[in-house]
């Protein structure tokens, strides 16, 4: 659902002359609960859908995927 609607976001942007402040802001908002899914999905339990992955791992492996999008990513 996140992903949809961050998509929703990125069309405005492209196809739209919406207000760029107001994107940002969805854009922004709409990243915290992504963010807080996807730490809940790496360390929790298998038995409850999740990678089990301790918090240390876990914050280790978003780090890296922020830091590998800031170089990846024009």
């Amino acid at each position: 659902m996140f992903a949809a609607g961050l998509a929703v976001i990125v069309g405005l942007y492209l196809w739209t002359t919406a207000s760029r402040v107001l994107l940002f802001w969805a854009a922004f908002i709409m990243t915290r609960p992504l963010g807080a899914t996807v730490g809940d999905f790496l360390d929790k339990p298998v038995a409850n859908g999740g990678l089990a992955l301790s918090r240390r791992l876990a914050l280790a492996v978003i780090a890296t995927f922020i830091l590998v999008c800031l170089f990846v990513l024009p």
